[in-house]
């Protein structure tokens, strides 16, 4: 039966070959291949093209080959379910607080995380995670299954978060999904896992750091929540007046105590560094988004958040910023910050104020 599953994998993608897959995905096929998950890593190999888009990271959640045998052929919908453009270290998994969501190569869905970081052992949907990742070499993280996710899972209604309500109170979904088209994706988690809906008047401008950038600090999870709290400024700073503003601009940001300085370079716009390479990545009424092309500030903040002390305190740090910020976008109390008179956002300019 093992045989001729293999073989109908093999059949129901040679119409679709790839031989021009990225070396992440060859990798994982390899990979796949080595600790006995064939079925995953011929659907890799042999897949099309469009099954895992370029990627320099991914994380793959592989049912094992006896699932594969039982279930018969997944579709290419539910296999993209699998697939997160993203390295998702366990530590950081099991920091996530139940029902954040995940990231995946499904347009239309993401992973919820149906375990607390207090418990034993991991769940994403109802499925349980082994304790230890089948294979992790800080780009690419695979985990064994015991059973296919199913994509139609919703939470409990008696749970911490149900499924359709974290979403319906979530206004940040056009802005997700601007900055997953853009490769944004580590941004992209982040506001859709840990974010509820501000009050109707917040302004707010993020300057999503790119994947690679995050990359170096996604094992650190006790740092996580503070790289990306860096870079959202509570006011809307459209890119028409980000280019116009003069050199030395200082904003203040959701992370206590840490700024962020807008430089000008020839034409282009460097927030703490970083190029703005992406103006206006997302705009709406209240919200700006800009994408910057590399890290800027983001090892003085992880320097500044400091490594994790023990595994449990580290867990109750994460829940409770993850929830300051929440509760803080929702408060009608603002840090007192000086107003810029040329374009009328709560700015502090130079070191003079």
């Amino acid at each position: 039966m093992a045989v001729q599953l293999l073989l109908s994998l093999v059949f129901f993608f040679l119409p679709s070959l790839s031989f021009s897959a990225s070396n992440i995905i060859s990798n994982a096929a390899q990979v796949l291949s080595d600790i006995g998950m064939v079925s995953m890593s011929l659907t890799l190999q042999y897949g099309p093209q469009t099954l895992i888009p370029q990627t320099q990271n991914l994380t793959i959640f592989s049912p094992s080959d006896t699932v594969f045998a039982k279930s018969g052929q997944p579709s290419l919908s539910l296999l993209r379910f699998h697939f997160s453009p993203q390295s998702l270290p366990l530590s950081f998994l099991n920091a996530l607080p139940f029902g954040s969501k995940l990231t995946t190569l499904s347009p239309s869905h993401s992973l919820i995380v149906t375990s607390s970081p207090s418990d034993d052992q991991l769940s994403l949907n109802g499925v349980k995670i082994g304790k230890t990742p089948a294979y992790d070499d800080g780009t690419l993280v695979v985990y064994k299954l015991d059973k296919f996710f199913d994509p139609s899972f919703k939470v409990s209604k008696h749970g911490c978060v149900g499924a359709d309500t974290f979403r319906s109170f979530n206004s940040f979904d056009k802005a997700i999904e601007a900055l997953r088209s853009k490769g944004y994706f580590a941004m992209a988690s982040f506001l859709d896992s840990q974010l509820e809906s501000p009050r109707a008047n917040v302004k707010l401008t993020i300057f999503a750091p790119s994947d690679e950038m995050i990359k170096p600090f996604m094992s650190n999870w006790s740092v996580y929540p503070s790289i990306f709290l860096s870079f959202i400024v509570p006011c809307k700073i459209p890119g028409r007046d980000l280019v116009n503003w003069d050199e030395g601009v200082v904003l203040e940001t959701y992370l206590g105590g840490f700024n962020i300085t807008v430089a000008k370079s020839d034409a282009n716009v460097t927030i703490n560094g970083a190029k703005v390479m992406v103006r206006d990545l997302f705009q709406s009424d209240w919200l700006v988004v800009h994408g910057l092309s590399d890290s800027g500030g983001l090892a003085r903040v992880a320097a500044r958040s400091g490594a994790a002390e023990n595994s449990k305190l580290d867990k109750i740090l994460l829940a409770i910023c993850c929830l300051f910020l929440s509760k803080f976008l929702l408060s009608p109390n603002y840090p007192s910050l000086v107003i810029c008179p040329s374009c009328l956002f709560w700015v502090r300019v130079g070191s003079g104020f």
